[in-house]
């Protein structure tokens, strides 16, 4: 039986002003914050921009996020039903809507 999650984004830029967007997802028990996240590109946004590589196995490192103010790996929480408010890392330099930059100062690209 599925369940829905509202999950609610924080999107945006450098320089711009961060707005919130909402999706409503459909998900079964046991599927994570990043299937949710995939199945908004797939069905509603192909823009929304977040990071993962590994898809839900928590190797990579990459999918780390804040949910509800807290730190998470978005390929291990679980989606759970009603709000879920995902917002990008607050400490790190932000790309674009769930994005940060995530290599040391010192190995970046000029």
């Amino acid at each position: 039986m599925n369940q829905t999650a509202r999950l609610i984004l924080q999107r945006g830029r450098p320089g711009e002003a961060p707005r919130a967007e909402a999706h409503d997802v459909p998900f079964e028990p046991g599927q994570s914050v990043l299937d949710g996240l995939r199945w908004i590109r797939a069905h509603r946004d192909p823009a929304l921009a977040f990071r993962f590589s590994c898809i839900n196995a928590n190797a990579c490192k990459e999918c780390m996020m804040h949910l509800d103010g807290k730190v998470i790996y978005a390929c291990t929480e679980r989606l759970r039903e009603g709000d879920m408010t995902l917002a990008p890392l607050p400490n790190k330099a932000l790309i674009r809507d769930l994005v940060t930059e995530i290599a040391p100062p010192d190995e970046r690209l000029e």
